[in-house]
């Protein structure tokens, strides 16, 4: 929790308990369903949780917003952004059904009433949303075509509709390949002083 409270000191009791509540849930469903590394398990928090919340540097979503995480695995980064912004609408989704169980049952334990957990592929999903999110599920020039349908034209923030996407590493020969328009890259360094995210980044990609 302490890591989660440098950077996001203004939490109200009732997330600092669901954050805290976060390593030993996914402890326990790790020994059934191995959903984590086993050496991230003990770096949860930086690793998993706050990688997550790099989000929240680029954009706070406001009350109503529909966000789709697309390949969330156990419920990342869409679990720590939904008890961020318990007022927006996250609805992950996953290829591999007892990953969605992990997200379901954790949801439901932490009292998530603003996450629907879905086992489906991206191509399967006909519904709009404002912002699609996603942690290094594939490369940009097979991701993006998944979910360009995905978007509602009409938007709500500052930043218009478009994909949140946490990577890692050099990217320019990615968004290069890509072809796509206004890329804007931030840095999670310039937010986060760990080593650990020396290189991980925020791709920012407008509905296009």
């Amino acid at each position: 929790m302490e890591i989660i409270l440098k950077y996001f000191p203004e939490l109200t009791d009732k997330q600092k308990n669901q954050f805290s509540q976060l390593q030993s849930l996914y402890a326990d469903w790790n020994d059934k369903i191995n959903v984590i590394s086993r050496k991230d398990i003990e770096n949860i928090s930086e690793r998993h949780v706050l990688h997550s919340l790099g989000i929240a540097k680029v954009i706070s979503f406001k009350k109503g917003t529909s966000i789709l995480d697309v390949g969330t695995g156990g419920g990342f980064p869409g679990i720590p952004l939904a008890i961020l912004f318990p007022e927006s609408n996250f609805h992950l989704v996953d290829s591999i059904g007892k990953k969605i169980k992990v997200v379901n049952a954790v949801s439901e334990s932490l009292g998530l009433t603003n996450v629907i957990g879905e086992h489906k592929r991206a191509e399967q999903i006909t519904e709009q949303y404002d912002f699609v999110i996603s942690r290094a599920v594939t490369r940009l020039v097979r991701f993006y075509p998944w979910i360009k349908k995905n978007f509602n034209p009409r938007s709500r923030h500052k930043l218009k509709n478009g994909l949140l996407y946490l990577k890692g590493g050099d990217l320019l020969e990615e968004l290069q390949e890509s072809r796509l328009k206004k890329i804007a890259t931030h840095k999670l360094s310039n937010y986060f002083e760990e080593e650990f995210f020396e290189t991980k980044k925020v791709i920012y990609l407008p509905a296009q």
